[in-house]
C-alpha cells in the first residue's frame, strides 16, 4: 500500500503543478551568407537590438528568434521556411528580403495555417490577386517607392529618362512603379541578368548615346556601389543626374565614402523612411543603433525593427496566445504599435498605407555620410494592387 502510494505521489504533484507558459517562437529568414549577407546581417541587427528592448518577451513571455539563412536563392529560402516550420516548429514566420524567394517559400507558411509577415519584399502578386489573409508586409509593396520616385521626377522636370535594373521580380516592379507616374519620355530600358551581371557598360555606352536627362536605377546590395562606381568610371557623373532606389543607403555609403566617391553626394533618391524622422520611436532607434553597431541603421534595418513591435503588439492583444490566428490577424490589421515611422496605418490588403519621402545623401555633423529628409513626395499612399485584393 505505501509502495503504491509513494510511487503515485510524483505523479500526482505533477498533475496538481501549474503548466508552465510556452516560450513563442519566431521564425526569420534572411540572408546570411553571400555578398549579400550584408543586407541579412543588418536585419538580424535590428531583430536583437529591438529584443533587448523589449526585454526579450511578449506579453509576458519568453521569445527565442530563429534566424534562417535563405542564401540568395529560392530553393534554399523554401528548404529554410520548410525546417522552420516543421523542425523548429516557429509560431510565425518573418523577414525575408528577396521577392522570388519570399514568392517560393510562401505556401510553406500559409499551407500550415501559420502567419506570415515580410519585413522587406513586396511583390505585386501577395498586395493583389494573391493576398492571403495570413499574409502581412510591414515595409511597402515593390512598386511604390519607384512610384514616388517617378514623382520625383516629375518635380525635377526631368523629360526623358533611361531605366536600368535587374530582370527578376522586384526589379520588374521597380520599373513599372517609376514608369507609372514618370510622365516624361523613356528612351532606354535595359533589364540585366540577376544577380550575376555586374559589368554594365554596355548599357552606359548606350546611356552615352541617348544622352537623357536623367538615369533610373534599382541595384541593392553590392551591385549599388558597382554600379555607381562604374557609372563615374564612364564619365556620366556630374553630365547625366541618376536617380536610384534601394541602391544607396547606410550600408552602402560607409564603402564608398571610404573610396571617396563625392559623386555620391546631392544624389536623390525616395524611401518610406529616413534616419532623421521626428518621432521618439525612431529616435531611440537610430541613436541606439549607432550606439551598438557604430553606423546608421538602413532601411531594412528599420523594417525589421518595426518586424518585432508589430507583433509584441499583436501577442499582447491576445494575452500570449499567439496561437489564436484569427485574433492575432486582427491585431496586426489593427497595427497598433510604435513604430519608427510615426503613425502607421496597414491597408485591407496587409500592405502599409504611408508616406514617402525624398532623401538626399549628405555629410552628417561629425562627416559622416548618411542621408536626410528633403520632404514628403507621396503621402499616405496605397499601392496600386490593393483593389485586386479579395480578403
Amino acid at each position: 500500500m505505501f509502495k503504491k502510494i509513494a510511487l503515485l505521489t510524483p505523479v500526482l504533484a505533477f498533475a496538481a503543478a501549474p503548466i508552465q507558459a510556452q516560450d513563442i517562437k519566431i521564425g526569420f529568414v534572411t540572408t546570411l551568407t553571400t555578398p549579400a549577407a550584408v543586407i541579412g546581417k543588418d536585419m538580424r541587427n535590428a531583430v536583437n537590438l529591438a529584443m533587448e528592448h523589449i526585454g526579450g518577451k511578449m506579453a509576458g513571455k519568453s521569445v527565442e528568434i530563429v534566424f534562417a539563412d535563405d542564401e540568395f536563392n529560392p530553393q534554399k529560402g523554401k528548404q529554410k521556411t520548410e525546417k522552420l516550420i516543421k523542425l523548429d516548429r516557429v509560431d510565425l514566420v518573418a523577414g525575408y528580403i528577396w521577392s522570388h524567394v519570399l514568392l517560393a517559400s510562401k505556401n510553406t507558411v500559409l499551407d500550415a495555417g501559420k502567419i506570415l509577415i515580410s519585413s522587406n519584399a513586396g511583390p505585386s502578386q501577395l498586395a493583389g490577386k494573391q493576398c492571403n489573409k495570413n499574409f502581412f508586409n510591414i515595409a511597402w509593396q515593390n512598386d511604390q517607392t519607384p512610384m514616388a520616385m517617378g514623382e520625383l521626377l516629375n518635380q525635377k522636370g526631368v523629360k526623358s529618362l533611361y531605366v536600368i535594373a535587374p530582370n527578376y521580380s522586384a526589379g520588374k516592379d521597380m520599373v513599372a512603379g517609376a514608369t507609372r507616374t514618370f510622365k516624361g519620355k523613356i528612351v532606354g530600358r535595359d533589364m540585366t541578368a540577376w544577380p550575376a551581371q555586374k559589368d554594365w557598360s554596355a548599357e552606359l555606352t548606350k546611356v552615352k548615346a541617348a544622352k537623357p536627362d536623367g538615369v533610373f536605377i534599382f541595384y541593392p546590395g553590392g551591385h549599388g556601389p558597382a554600379f555607381l562606381k562604374q557609372y563615374q568610371q564612364a564619365g556620366l557623373t556630374g553630365k547625366i543626374p541618376l536617380y536610384s532606389v534601394f541602391t544607396l543607403d547606410s550600408l552602402s555609403l560607409p564603402r564608398l565614402q571610404k573610396a571617396g566617391m563625392k559623386s555620391a553626394l546631392g544624389t536623390l533618391m525616395t524611401q518610406f523612411w529616413v534616419p532623421d524622422l521626428k518621432n521618439a520611436q525612431n529616435e531611440r532607434f537610430v541613436s541606439a543603433f549607432k550606439a551598438k553597431y557604430g553606423s546608421y541603421p538602413s532601411f531594412y534595418a528599420a523594417q525589421s525593427y518595426d518586424t518585432i513591435f508589430y507583433i509584441k503588439a499583436a501577442v499582447e492583444a491576445v494575452k500570449g496566445n499567439i496561437g489564436n490566428t484569427a485574433g492575432m490577424r486582427a491585431a496586426l490589421e489593427k497595427a497598433d504599435f510604435p513604430s519608427v515611422r510615426g503613425n502607421f496605418k496597414m491597408g485591407p490588403n496587409h500592405f502599409p498605407i504611408q508616406n514617402f519621402y525624398a532623401r538626399e545623401v549628405v555629410a552628417d555633423s561629425d562627416g559622416k555620410w548618411t542621408t536626410a529628409s528633403r520632404g514628403v513626395v507621396l503621402a499616405n499612399h496605397q499601392d496600386v494592387y490593393a483593389k485586386l485584393c479579395k480578403l
